[in-house]
């Protein structure tokens, strides 16, 4: 039922749920334990969170120092480009990073394990973005890399970007 297309970074994986269309519409599933299970995701989920955002609104780079959040990410109207940095400092993978548009129309998920920083951009006039998380919110874990860090590179969307002021005071990667 579920196809993982890519695993870009170890641990790191793109998702392909099976859709079921028909005349009256679609219905897909967007999570059960033990399918995910089957495709490596082993954590358990304590979390759920959804965002609406305008265009060029960018949220990110975030990650939690001491109860890092892996995360299952998916977009349920809208389209963004989402990204992933690996922060895991024994990684074969350290500071490298990878996105993929996710929008309504692929249903793509993105598992994001615990030690990425995450973020996005809207790329559509609105987007809702959903996702799923293995440890709670602590505010006062919370950390980030700026979005346009020049060690990093991330080729972002061509869109006027709109960033909270939170976001625009994050550390560099080579600072965290």
């Amino acid at each position: 039922m579920l196809e993982v297309v890519k695993e870009p970074l170890p641990g790191l994986l793109i998702i392909k749920p099976k859709v079921f269309k028909d005349n009256r519409g679609f219905f897909l599933e967007t999570w059960q334990s033990s399918r995910y299970k089957e495709i490596g995701i082993m954590e358990n989920f304590v979390q759920d969170n959804w965002s609406r955002s305008t265009k060029g609104v960018l949220r990110g780079l975030h990650f939690q120092k001491e109860y890092p959040q892996g995360k299952l990410v998916s977009v349920r109207r809208g389209k963004v480009f989402d990204v992933a940095v690996d922060i895991r400092k024994n990684s074969s993978t350290y500071g490298q990073w990878y996105g993929q548009e996710l929008n309504d129309n692929n249903n793509l998920q993105m598992y994001v394990p615990p030690g990425f920083a995450h973020g996005f951009c809207v790329i559509s006039e609105k987007a809702d973005f959903v996702y799923k998380c293995t440890d709670y919110y602590q505010p006062d874990d919370e950390e980030g890399i700026i979005w346009n860090d020049s060690y990093l590179n991330i080729k972002w969307p061509e869109v006027d970007k709109i960033v909270s002021m939170k976001d625009k005071q994050l550390k560099g990667f080579s600072e965290i």
